[in-house]
């Protein structure tokens, strides 16, 4: 795709096409619960139902996400779309972001925008990052990989786009939730080349004794235990029968609306009110993406291939590491459960913020990340220029 070439371009029929089927929903009969108690609350989402179909200005987001600097990259065959933001100091450190799931791109957008500019934002110019921000394989811009099994698993794809691609012989990475094992598998890959990585999320080890656990660790599990038992649903299915939910979520948009919006309320530093950490455009234009692309599917991938051993699994993470744990966010593992994994160097309690921490705290987030990787920039290579 040429550069500044549109990457999405809705049709007039398409948002037709949307809009009579919102108004057309055909509503569950009600039960005698209180708001959100049983899932998504009906009342919040006849309200955004309503507003998608009448007043939600899909034209002016798809011209924001068509002014991002995008690029695609055909890594042999299989296109990456990405966003670069070319660090404002020469020397700036190449990082890569890869976001998790009901996420996308756009997600990641105002962090990308700190790490790049920090001047902008009260920060020092020699602090910057050159940032890469792909969208997954299967979401939004990128196509699904092409088999199952015997498919290059999303961390070789971002080592190929970062290191042979765009030329970077020494990178960084972050990322949380479906992100956070992409980046650890990459760091354990490919330790020549990543400098560190900055996790939101920690894998478990490969093997543990359970009578060599510590208190805190055994009260850990539990946590992890209770929240998959009241939380988890949506997991197990996206583990063991996606495709089986994944025509009810690509035909109704009010379906794939509660399906989403659940989750930013759950895992969110919001309190329980969405309106406090995400605007009902920012919801939308996520919805919007999954919708047009129908991506909804694919995106369940991640899930069903780990799930069925088809991804590799961490085993030791010799690089350095950060750790920041937001409060809201869906586990806190303790500090010596993360070094069973990870050559854990920054540990950090956030003070407020969930899981979609980039865009509930992006300054917080930018902060930890730029404090971290302060020691690990030189001797570093110039930054090259876009690959054409």
């Amino acid at each position: 795709m040429p550069t500044g070439s549109p990457v999405i371009k809705v049709s007039d029929a398409e948002l037709d096409d949307l809009r009579t089927r919102l108004r057309a929903t055909r509503w569950p009969a009600p039960w005698p619960v209180d708001g959100w108690e049983a899932g998504t609350d009906s009342t919040e989402l006849g309200r955004l139902v309503t507003y998608w179909a009448s007043g939600y200005d899909w034209r002016t987001h798809e011209a924001a996400i068509n002014a991002l600097p995008s690029h695609f990259a055909d890594l042999d065959g299989t296109p990456v779309h990405y966003l670069r933001y070319d660090g404002e100091h020469p020397d700036a450190l190449p990082i890569v972001l890869t976001h998790g799931w009901p996420s996308t791109f756009l997600e990641l957008t105002s962090l990308a925008e700190r790490l790049a500019t920090p001047s902008r934002y009260g920060g020092r110019t020699e602090d910057a990052f050159t940032v890469i921000v792909p969208s997954l394989p299967g979401f939004a811009f990128s196509p699904q990989r092409p088999t199952l099994s015997g498919a290059e698993q999303t961390h070789e794809l971002w080592h190929r786009l970062m290191h042979d691609h765009l030329g970077f012989r020494h990178y960084a990475a972050h990322g949380g939730d479906l992100g956070a094992g992409i980046t650890s598998r990459l760091a354990e890959a490919h330790p020549e080349a990543v400098v560190g990585i900055h996790l939101l999320a920690a894998a478990a080890p490969a093997a543990h004794d359970p009578a060599g656990l510590t208190p805190e660790e055994d009260a850990y599990l539990a946590s992890v235990a209770a929240w998959q038992a009241q939380e988890g649903g949506y997991m197990h299915q996206q583990n063991t029968r996606p495709l089986t939910l994944a025509p009810a979520l690509t035909d109704s948009p009010a379906g794939l609306l509660a399906w989403i919006m659940e989750k930013y309320r759950a895992w969110s530093d919001c309190g329980g009110d969405l309106s406090t950490r995400f605007s009902d455009d920012f919801l939308l234009t996520q919805t919007s993406l999954y919708w047009f692309t129908g991506t909804i599917s694919t995106s369940f991938r991640p899930y069903y291939e780990y799930a069925h051993h088809l991804t590799r699994r961490v085993h030791r993470v010799d690089v350095p590491t950060a750790l920041a744990l937001f409060p809201a966010d869906l586990s806190q593992p303790p500090r010596s459960w993360a070094e069973r994994t990870y050559n854990l160097t920054r540990y950090t309690h956030m003070p407020h913020g969930g899981h979609f921490a980039a865009h509930e705290e992006p300054g917080l987030l930018a902060h930890d990340i730029t404090e971290f990787f302060r020691d690990h920039r030189s001797p570093l290579p110039p930054v090259p220029r876009p690959a054409t």
